[in-house]
């Protein structure tokens, strides 16, 4: 298995591959994630989606850190804390939600809407994926469990599993991108389809906004 200085980065391959394949499994299940890059990269085009599937990589390497250094388990331990995030996540969805219902732009030559900045859109997706505490709580649970017993470093198997999930999901979301926005161009002749595939996206993301905040701790 992978090593540094003697120090083993991750678990035997057993346990490696177990972890791999329940981490390609859980990447591929729609969620708020998923369901932003495709309305992103539907009404934006290739690189919109693109850029929120790295944006919500980025998120994600926040909650891994966090994991590691143990901050997310504040989360467990805090009501509070988590009722906060919850809500403000929860209302970051929402919002994200009517801005959909509310962008009545023209569409462009390649039948997707304008473009926004490539900056603004990659902050937009990765606080949808740090505003979610069960993101969170997910990583501090469920990549514990792939490290190695007798492991040197425990936090350091964590973070390299961490970013072995980060980068997956990540590509993952990239195909998701590219489909929708392949499946957007060769729609773009049917306005209809337009504003229906913006009214799904839009009650997707209320729906999960509702989800996040009927959650429990």
């Amino acid at each position: 298995m992978l090593e540094l200085a003697g120090i083993a980065l991750l678990p035997d391959w057993p346990l490696f591959l177990g972890f791999a394949f329940a981490g390609l499994a859980l990447n591929i299940v729609p969620g708020a994630d998923m369901t932003f890059v495709a309305a992103s990269a539907a009404r934006g085009g290739r690189r919109n989606g693109i850029v929120a599937a790295l944006g919500i990589g980025a998120g994600a390497l926040v909650h891994v850190v966090a994991a590691v250094l143990g901050l997310s388990a504040i989360l467990v331990s805090s009501q509070a804390a988590f009722n906060l995030i919850k809500w403000i996540g929860a209302a970051y969805l929402l919002w994200l939600a009517v801005s959909m219902l509310r962008s009545r732009s023209g569409v462009s030559a390649e039948g997707t809407a304008p473009r926004s900045s490539g900056l603004r859109q990659f902050r937009a997706a990765m606080l949808v994926n740090i505003l979610n505490p069960k993101v969170a709580l997910f990583f501090l649970a469920f990549l514990p469990q792939f490290v190695d017993p007798g492991a040197a470093i425990p936090a350091l198997q964590i973070l390299c599993l961490g970013l072995w999930f980060d980068l997956v999901g990540t590509l993952v979301n990239i195909g998701v991108a590219l489909a929708a926005a392949s499946a957007a161009s060769r729609l773009s002749a049917l306005q209809w389809v337009g504003r229906t595939a913006r009214w799904v996206a839009a009650t997707a993301m209320a729906g999960l906004a509702v989800q996040l905040a009927l959650s429990r701790h």
